[in-house]
């Protein structure tokens, strides 16, 4: 039986080992500040030779800890270890979470994930390479040469997140206006819809920048003779916005070749490139032509690209926005650890570059389908600097098809490859770039290499399970203890810079999607880099119905199937071979897995359909409801070029048609008809109104276009709150079947069994007349009008043949006036509906109707037919407005 005393003794021993509040901020405060600063006060006394000393002892001493390979249970407790630290820095940094506290920590995982990794690569290399027969052999070193891949990958972005640059825009106003640059707005087109590019040029034109230094050039490099009809009709829209069209004879060295072309016939010092389908907002120019005006070493400004619609990963597997998007990554974090090197690339749009320094290095480069990245290349090759500005300043279109994005970054991963075949930038002696330059080059060059080693990881468990050609010897327990830590640390450390902008597992998801296509074309582009050319992505497409698009995906699908028919064996290994049960059960949950983001990338394929005309999105504008003589203020909580949806503090009596006033950021203004299609109640007790835009005239639309896409103080995606979570990431990946399999309902009202939309509660009487009634009328009070239909409120007891109207739906003649003694009523023709019992009777107050308690209060439905709208609609409007 336990003493007293001993029980005392144990508890006391464990509160020795509990930290208190204090403690725990004592100790964090001691890691990210103190301990930090001792460092930076230490190594600012000692030159870089006394530095590179201090950091080769540092590694000596590592050795030991790299080389020794311990019992399993030592191995074991060395793994706990190592993701028990880095786990606790994790909480550190969130719980101090500061730009500076951040990066320290960052650091400190990086080295410590650099040391797990060096020690689970050496490991590898002594133990595990499988050299016995030349089957074996050759799996086992492709295996080894796609993980080598891997963790060069890793250090290079390890080294490109170091310090992550935030910058602010120079104040133009702090230069006299003289001094401005002149700049031309280049928008590239091809065979876009020519509407696309109006949206564009009108962006274009809003931007605020002096008239007198600013002008505009629309780029057209369609082929006369095969878009002669569009060339035409881009031509007059030119004319009509009064900017400049550019033409030339040939396609030679497609956008490239077409903006090379215009540098020479334009004057120009700055160039704003935009895509045809990248919108500007108005504060383009205001936020990036100071820095050219503060740096006279300055090529280029590049800001982000941003699509306002899904992208067919966000669309096919119905993230409803939840998971960053393919392009954050780089925009948010990549090139803002570029920009602190030096060595942030330009994009091709987005970007402001300084004519004179482009035309020195030949122009835009046209010797590879990047001309972008291989343009910056040579400009840091001559010692000019870039600026990368991180704010969202146009809105594009994402591919909307998977055919599409794949196009699209397949044109990427070619470029890549041919700058990394032709320039070498890692360690080409004729370059004049920094090593840090040489090292984001060469990142960026053989990034989209990801193909081969994704497709090693996914075909190693079937080749061992389906045919016993074993990749890694010894797969077991130890080889997790060693893999683990430096799998998982690697997570933590990104975890730090990437926790906004990549969610768990997502990334394999997308590598596994593309692997097929990058690892073909960057091969390709790597034996013969003059091999492919510019291709143009499809923008603007609607997809109408679902489709598996099977030839994108073909060869995923059969790895998958291979995948998949690899577990059915693992019963027969536990049967006949129970010594190779840990290499088995590892190579089970490694196929498993691998099977799980193989399926989530086949579906990304799996094209959903589009339900709405255009894109929402969810900006905040202020919106003026008008009708009548009556105005509500309100907000929209979305809007699209079609529609929108608007927040009230009150509920409007109001016809569900309306004139919808809409305010931009900066007071751009537009007023439009709309018609109020679906209302309700939040719980708020606020009313939301679902109104679409009708009968928009051009100069509607244009306004509108600005209003939206243009007057934009900041883009609502410049910051996301959303934070990596694992568990919650990987169960979102696990819903993603019953998501994209799930039946689409647009969302309609329903009332009284017919379509209706918002009516306007009114105070009125009418007559009713209809053959039916063999010469009498009914007398009723009408309580709701719209301009699609009516309700009225009156005794059952006056419905003569009510069954033959029920069946019939007959058309009923009305006489509808404010007052009963009114001697000027105005007459419509509506079409019975529906009739239903009052659950409250509110008597209808009509001169020539007796009240008794035998009373059948009804109301009664009644539509106006679409073919006599055009007749009607004025004394309907009039009613209304009277009403």
């Amino acid at each position: 039986m336990t003493s007293l005393s001993s029980k005392v003794k144990s508890k006391l021993s464990i509160k020795c080992f509990r930290f208190s509040q204090q403690q725990r901020e004592q100790l964090a405060r001691w890691l990210v500040e103190l301990l930090p600063n001792t460092f930076d006060q230490v190594f600012q006394f000692m030159s870089n030779n006394q530095l590179l000393l201090l950091i080769v002892c540092g590694l000596s001493l590592l050795i030991p800890l790299i080389t020794a390979r311990p019992a399993i249970w030592q191995q074991g407790l060395v793994a706990a270890l190592l993701l028990f630290v880095g786990h606790f820095a994790l909480q550190i940094e969130e719980q101090y979470n500061s730009k500076k506290n951040s990066e320290y920590i960052h650091l400190f995982l990086a080295l410590l994930s650099i040391v797990t990794t060096v020690r689970y690569l050496y490991y590898r290399t002594s133990y595990t390479l499988n050299l016995e027969d030349w089957l074996n052999a050759t799996f086992s070193l492709l295996l080894f040469v796609a993980e080598l891949y891997a963790i060069s990958t890793l250090l290079l972005a390890y080294f490109q997140t170091l310090k992550i640059k935030n910058r602010k825009p120079v104040n133009l106003e702090d230069f006299p206006k003289e001094q401005w640059l002149k700049v031309d707005i280049y928008i590239p087109t091809y065979n876009e819809d020519v509407e696309i590019v109006r949206k564009t040029t009108l962006a274009a034109i809003a931007i605020d920048y002096p008239a007198d230094k600013k002008k505009i050039y629309v780029l057209d490099d369609g082929r006369a003779e095969k878009y002669k009809a569009r060339r035409e009709k881009l031509r007059q829209t030119c004319e009509e916005l009064g900017v400049v069209m550019m033409t030339r004879d040939n396609n030679e060295h497609a956008k490239a070749g077409n903006i090379n072309t215009a540098f020479k016939r334009t004057d120009g010092d700055l160039v704003l490139i935009l895509d045809c389908d990248h919108m500007p907002t108005r504060n383009f120019l205001q936020n990036t032509v100071g820095f050219f005006l503060r740096d006279e070493k300055l090529a280029f400004v590049q800001t982000p690209h941003w699509f306002y619609n899904p992208d067919p990963f966000e669309r096919n597997l119905l993230t409803r926005g939840k998971i960053p998007v393919g392009n954050e990554l780089f925009y948010k974090v990549l090139q803002k650890g570029n920009d602190f090197w030096n060595a942030a690339f330009f994009c091709g749009s987005a970007a402001v570059i300084r004519k004179e320094y482009a035309l020195q290095v030949g122009g835009i480069a046209t010797e590879t389908v990047t001309e972008d990245c291989h343009t910056a290349f040579r400009l840091h090759s001559l010692g000019y600097k870039s600026i990368y500005y991180d704010k969202i300043m146009v809105a594009g279109l994402a591919p909307e098809m998977f055919s599409s994005y794949v196009g699209q970054q397949v044109r990427w991963a070619r470029g890549m490859a041919q700058i990394l075949r032709l320039e070498n930038p890692l360690i080409n002696p004729k370059l004049n770039l920094t090593i840090p330059q040489r090292i984001c080059y060469f990142s960026a060059t053989s990034h989209f290499f990801y193909g081969y080693p994704r497709l090693m990881y996914a075909l190693a468990p079937p080749l061992f399970l389906l045919f016993g050609i074993n990749s890694v010897k010894g797969l077991g327990i130890e080889t997790l203890f060693y893999a683990l830590p430096h799998i998982i640390l690697s997570m933590q450390t990104n975890h730090i810079p990437y926790k906004h902008v990549r969610f768990s597992f997502w990334n394999e998801i997308f590598e596994f999607a593309m692997s097929f296509q990058a690892g073909i074309v960057t091969l390709l582009a790597v034996v013969n880099p003059k091999l492919g050319s510019f291709n143009v992505t499809d923008k603007g497409l609607t997809v109408t119905e679902r489709n598996f698009d099977f030839d994108s995906v073909r060869y995923l699908v059969i790895v998958s199937a291979i995948s998949a028919a690899s577990l059915l064996a693992v019963p027969f290994w536990l049967l006949l071979s129970p010594e190779d049960i840990q290499a088995v059960l590892i190579n089970m949950f490694w196929g498993g897995f691998n099977l799980f983001l193989l399926l989530a990338a086949c579906l990304v394929a799996f094209e959903q359909p589009q339900l709405r005309q255009t894109h929402r999105l969810p900006r905040k504008l202020t919106a003026i409801i008008h009708s009548g003589n009556q105005s509500w203020t309100g907000k929209t909580v979305d809007i699209s070029e079609s529609g929108t949806q608007i927040l009230l503090d009150e509920w409007p009596n109001i016809a569900d048609e309306i004139k919808l006033e809409l305010v931009g950021d900066y007071g751009a203004r537009v007023l439009l008809n709309g018609r109020v299609i679906r209302a309700n109640a939040t719980s708020k007790l606020q009313a939301r109104l679902f109104i679409e835009f009708v009968n928009l005239t051009r100069s509607q639309i244009d306004d509108l276009t600005l209003v939206i896409y243009s007057d934009v103080k900041e883009w609502y995606s410049q910051t996301r709150t959303e934070v990596d979570k694992p568990l919650e990431s990987l169960w979102f990946i696990l819903t993603a079947i019953k998501r994209v399999f799930r039946e689409f309902k647009p969302a309609i009202t329903q009332k009284m069994g017919i379509k209706s939309t918002v009516r306007k509660r009114v105070e009125a009487v009418a007559q009713l007349y209809w053959d039916g009634w063999e010469g009498h009328s009914i007398s009723a009070k009408l309580t709701e009008m719209g301009t699609q239909d009516l309700r009225l409120e009156l005794d059952c007891r006056q419905i003569l043949n009510l069954e033959t109207m029920l069946h019939t739906q007959p058309l009923i003649g009305l006489l509808i006036s404010k007052e009963a003694n009114d001697s000027q009523p105005q007459s419509l023709l509506a079409q019975f509906e529906r009739i239903e019992e009052l659950a409250i009777y509110h008597p209808p107050n009509l001169q020539d109707l007796e009240h008794s308690a035998t009373v059948n209060p009804v109301a009664m439905e009644l539509s106006f037919p679409e073919s006599l709208k055009r007749q009607q609609l004025a004394k309907i409007k009039l009613l209304l407005k009277i009403l």
